[in-house]
């Protein structure tokens, strides 16, 4: 590893989408020079991609000549769009054309949280269609696919319910960063459940290897053993952080990170 960290790239911008729908999506995108799979970064809902982890990974592959793509989804960051208008489908749509635009040879997709449903998608987009990238393997922390369905709208009070029902969005406290809070849209909900996976097998193609804190609070671990046993049971291995919370940001949570993506390839 470098002793100081790369220099944050400027973003490059691409446009997704059609019409009243288009928007403005920002990705950073590092070239490598070694013959090793590329990396790319699927962040988590109301994340961005300068957080600890994205960052860390980045370094982690300018000092090892490996490819990195990062971005923001729309609404998120750098990138345009309103995160009002965001859903799981128009997310994934702007995920899948950073990967078929920036991405050659195989690759390892890094998804936190929702970026771990956001992985799990992919894989199953890219499985129907001809891409000029193809996946290594996935790196899941903390994955939290079907979290509209099984983690929000399952776990609301009537109350909440009601209020998204009737008027479209609630406004949900959040304990992360200036603790502002968010909204959570009848859309995002309703929409969400076109992209549901934990009802059947879902076949990736690739090794996968999750990570997941035991004191999580907004992905249980048991979430992730639902996961797990509707993936091949071939090469999945799943790692349980006994002390690791939802972020997995500490040193030791990075460096767990890093030996699984280097473990992959």
């Amino acid at each position: 590893m470098t002793n100081s960290a790369p220099i944050d790239l400027e973003p490059a911008f691409i446009e997704v989408g059609e019409g009243a729908g288009r928007r403005r999506i920002a990705v950073r995108a590092r070239a490598g020079s070694s013959p090793g799979p590329g990396l790319i970064w699927l962040g988590g809902f109301n994340s961005d991609m300068r957080g600890t982890k994205a960052l860390a990974l980045d370094e982690w592959a300018a000092a090892h000549g490996r490819a990195c793509i990062r971005f923001d989804y729309s609404g998120h960051g750098e990138s345009g769009g309103a995160f009002i208008d965001g859903t799981i489908g128009r997310w994934l749509e702007e995920s899948l054309a950073v990967f078929e635009q920036f991405c050659r040879g195989p690759q390892v997709v890094i998804g936190s949280s929702m970026g771990g449903w956001m992985a799990l998608l992919l894989a199953r987009a890219l499985a129907k269609r001809e891409a000029r990238a193809s996946l290594a393997g996935l790196v899941l922390i903390a994955p939290a696919p079907d979290f509209t369905e099984q983690l929000m709208w399952n776990g609301f009070s009537d109350e909440i319910r009601e209020e998204i029902t009737t008027k479209g969005l609630w406004m949900r406290p959040s304990e992360y960063g200036d603790g502002t809070p968010y909204p959570i849209t009848r859309a995002l909900i309703e929409e969400g459940r076109n992209h549901l996976l934990l009802g059947s097998a879902i076949d990736v193609g690739c090794p996968v290897r999750i990570l997941q804190g035991a004191q999580d609070p907004d992905v249980p671990w048991q979430h992730a053993f639902a996961l797990a046993h509707r993936l091949p049971a071939e090469d999945v291995v799943m790692t349980m952080i006994q002390d690791g919370d939802h972020r997995l940001s500490r040193p030791q949570d990075i460096a767990r990170i890093l030996a699984a993506v280097a473990e992959i390839g």
